[in-house]
């Protein structure tokens, strides 16, 4: 994942293109593990969750990663360190941050208290990003958060990853293992003979079967560990998806693709066959945990249980799961006087994603200290408090078309209740007099009423729609801050 420059708002985040995969014409492949099948499901009706990128680069305050691929992108550059224009000394002093890495301040069980509170019902934490450096204690690397030259080794708590997924567990949420597949710290990765080109694999695997083999090894033995010994995972989310078995014929017509010009902002880059042998891998995982949900990311095929458009949310509903992953501030890691969405943009976000049938995955990311910002607190509990009011139309919910109608979005329940959210505006305090629903129209003996507001709302029928009337007491005294929810009870006819 990449740093993002600017602050995006709620109508950026639906509008603004990236340069990625176009979410909305990827085909699906659908799962056929009946195990699989019903926790997706379930994934589909819990529609909020936690992501977290943490690692030792939080400590300056940078992008994740990115800084030591030697590509031309903003999210590539070196700013930090004591000698930022030599690449290889740079690299040397990215890696030495483990030396230095000593979160003494790390919480878990305040975060999992803040997450549960905030309505999330499941986090991804970053096991391993590219960088390599593991955030648990992997037997096959020194390079992790456990090693006796990382100081906070000594600590009782040491074993991150594990401390996190204990905590949230005891909060009732699943938990899912963010793990790169790409990993630049790897000997078998990118060689010590060669100098790295960019993001990919430094030599060719066809070429080099035998160090190849090695990473296959290294990969698979590292993700089966955190499926041996970290109990129950849910959610196995894996990143860098150039990291794949590749036909030669897309090698070959990579370089025609409209959105990799330098233009546009997005130079092209090798592609190579990097096959990782992930079928063979997702059956061993199994084997570990049988209704775990895999997440390859961007590598159309079976073993891409949901799609994860990043940071944006697609402009109608998909016709396969999916998960929108977004920040929550400005980046996905930590930097100082960060700046978060407001209360009133996060929940519309999640409200709009939930209506086109997907759900939220909302990035924090916590400081070299182990803390999270205060504003990241505040913005889960406006979260918190809207969810303890309205949440009965999140979860559990599906589509109702059309999904949205000027500021109102809509969601229905298995029940026959159908839901329909008023996006307050910016500066909007007290409630209309009257809302109008233009595209549904309510069964005679229909109940209408307002989440949080114990009295049946009086309703008419107004042309193909219908129209709500509240009550004067309530307009000045909203029972919530930032989406209004009107429920009809009972089936509605369209």
């Amino acid at each position: 994942m990449k740093k993002i420059a600017i602050f995006l708002t709620l109508l950026a985040f639906q509008n603004i293109t990236f340069a990625q995969a176009v979410y909305e014409e990827e085909k699906y492949v659908p799962e056929t593990n009946p195990l699989v099948l019903q926790k997706l499901s379930q994934w589909q009706d819990i529609k909020f969750g936690l992501l977290m990128h943490w690692g030792t680069y939080s400590q300056w305050g940078i992008v994740e990663s990115w800084s030591i691929c030697p590509e031309e992108y903003d999210w590539c550059k070196r700013e930090a360190g004591s000698n930022p224009t030599d690449y290889f000394a740079y690299k040397k002093e990215y890696e030495g941050l483990k030396n230095t890495f000593n979160p003494i301040k790390f919480d878990p069980e305040k975060w999992a208290a803040a997450a549960k509170n905030a309505g999330m019902k499941y986090v991804v934490f970053t096991t391993k990003h590219h960088d390599g450096f593991c955030m648990f204690d992997s037997k096959f690397t020194d390079y992790k958060i456990t090693d006796p030259a990382c100081p906070f080794s000594q600590n009782s708590r040491k074993n991150i990853t594990k401390e996190i997924f204990e905590a949230f567990r005891k909060q009732g949420l699943w938990t899912g293992a963010y793990f790169s597949k790409p990993d630049w710290h790897s000997p078998y990765y990118w060689d010590p003979k060669y100098p790295p080109r960019d993001r990919n694999v430094n030599y060719e695997p066809e070429s080099n079967a035998e160090t190849w083999n090695k990473y296959i090894d290294f990969t698979h033995n590292q993700i089966l560990e955190l499926l041996t010994d970290y109990g129950k995972v849910d959610i196995l989310w894996l990143d860098g998806g150039w990291v794949r078995k590749t036909p030669k014929s897309e090698i070959l017509s990579w370089y025609d693709k409209e959105l990799e010009t330098k233009e546009n902002g997005y130079l092209p880059h090798r592609i190579i066959n990097q096959d990782i042998r992930m079928d063979e891998l997702v059956l061993k995982a199994r084997e570990k945990q049988p209704d775990l949900i895999v997440v390859d990311r961007a590598v159309h095929g079976k073993n891409q249980n949901y799609l994860t458009p990043e940071n944006r949310v697609p402009e109608k509903p998909l016709p396969y799961p999916w998960e929108s992953c977004i920040i929550a501030g400005k980046s996905w890691s930590y930097y100082k006087d960060l700046t978060h969405i407001s209360g009133r943009e996060g929940i519309q976000l999640l409200v709009d994603i939930v209506a086109k049938g997907g759900n939220l995955l909302l990035n924090i990311a916590p400081s070299p200290e182990g803390e999270w910002p205060g504003q990241a607190y505040a913005l889960l509990e406006e979260y918190g408090n809207w969810m303890k009011i309205n949440s009965e139309g999140i979860y559990n919910s599906r589509v109702l078309e059309p999904y949205k109608e000027a500021n109102i979005c809509m969601t229905q329940q298995s029940d026959g209740n159908t839901y329909f959210f008023y996006l307050v505006g910016e500066n909007e305090t007290i409630m209309p007099s009257e809302i109008l629903i233009e595209s549904h129209q309510p069964a005679n003996n229909a109940v209408v009423t307002l989440l949080g507001f114990e009295k049946v709302l009086k309703w008419e029928l107004h042309k193909n729609g219908f129209k709500i009337t509240i009550p004067e007491n309530i307009r000045n005294n909203p029972p919530c801050d930032h989406v209004w929810t009107i429920k009809v009870s009972q089936l509605m006819k369209q």
